[in-house]
């Protein structure tokens, strides 16, 4: 893989690599093709091209929703693969992996009501003064029309606290208006159940939530919820995600791997004793380039030799984390050599 990635790799490799013959796991396979497909030899190029054109679309969707698939892999298959598969977008829209400009242009962008549209164009000319009596409720109206909207209710830490506090315990919580709040159904309905138009009509529904609504989306929402919520700029949002009792190791796994998360996210997920049990989580953590230094350092210590070996050959973690995973594997080498016994 290293090799072909520098353009090292021998001719007759990178030929079976675009074949896709190489005896390697379906991840690698792809990622080699979509490495090959950008080489700068035409015949190199079509061939790859063609090969991830054959792949099998179950295996190819799983790979492009997998959060440890390499960006520069999702990036292309949203650029050259997207129009000639089916479902691929929402495996893409899916993993929070997925390079926020990308995201950003896969996004369905809202569209003119059309029904508004006809009706403005429908709609006759003005030619007559309006009656006296119904200038001042055509002034009120226009003050109103005029008027900017409300900006939406801030939300301390606090309030937030207890509001997740009355979801978990299976309370009704309110509005301002004193209406209580509903998850729409794209919000509880199970993930294979969603359709495309649910997805795009979740995005819509995201959008024009309140922070409360948000809060009670992302505990009891489904996975395709909380993958959009994790991103909230509002921290709250993303700490109700988390506590979300809905979030399965894989789930985790995920989130703690992704490049386009807060900071903020991260240390949340390192501050979390259920999500450092898990093994997986913590190797995904300390692997993220993303990650504070701060929060990485102690994982060094509790990665398993194979890990270790990796981490000190990852070009994209901080040089300390590198350097200091060579130094672990050092120590142990040195622990596990015979010691000559005194004379």
């Amino acid at each position: 893989m290293d090799l072909i990635r520098a353009g090292k790799a021998p001719e007759i490799i990178r030929r079976k690599g675009a074949e896709g013959a190489l005896p390697l796991p379906p991840e690698d396979r792809i990622e080699i093709l979509t490495l090959l497909a950008r080489a700068p030899e035409a015949g190199l190029r079509e061939k790859a091209l063609e090969t991830l054109r054959q792949v099998n679309g179950a295996e190819l969707r799983r790979v492009m929703a997998n959060p440890q698939t390499a960006p520069d892999v999702l990036r292309f298959g949203a650029e050259h693969l997207l129009a000639e598969r089916e479902g691929l977008r929402d495996a893409l829209l899916w993993n929070p992996s997925l390079p926020p400009d990308v995201l950003e242009k896969l996004q369905p962008k809202p569209a003119t009501d059309p029904v508004v549209v006809k009706t403005v164009a429908a709609a006759p000319v003005q030619t007559q003064p309006e009656p006296l009596a119904e200038l001042p409720k055509l002034e009120a109206a226009k003050e109103s029309a005029s008027r900017p909207a409300a900006a939406p209710q801030a939300i301390d830490e606090q309030a937030a606290v207890e509001i997740m506090a009355k979801i978990a315990a299976g309370e009704k919580v309110e509005d301002v208006t004193g209406a209580p709040i509903e998850a729409p159904p794209e919000v509880t309905k199970h993930d294979s159940e969603l359709t495309q138009k649910d997805r795009e009509t979740l995005i819509e529904k995201i959008n024009r939530m309140s922070v409360v609504e948000k809060i009670k989306a992302a505990l009891t929402g489904n996975m395709e919820t909380r993958s959009m919520l994790i991103r909230d700029s509002n921290k709250i949002i993303s700490r109700a995600v988390l506590q979300s009792p809905k979030i399965s190791d894989t789930e985790a796994e995920g989130y703690a791997a992704a490049k386009n998360v807060s900071e903020e996210v991260l240390r949340l997920i390192a501050s979390n004793r259920k999500y450092m049990k898990t093994y997986v989580v913590m190797r995904a953590l300390i692997n993220n380039p993303r990650a504070p230094i701060d929060v990485t350092l102690h994982l060094v210590a509790r990665m398993n030799d194979k890990d270790l070996k990796g981490l000190s050959l990852n070009r994209n973690v901080p040089d300390v984390i590198r350097s200091m995973a060579i130094k672990a594997i050092k120590q142990k080498e040195e622990a596990t050599k015979p010691k000559l016994g005194k004379h």
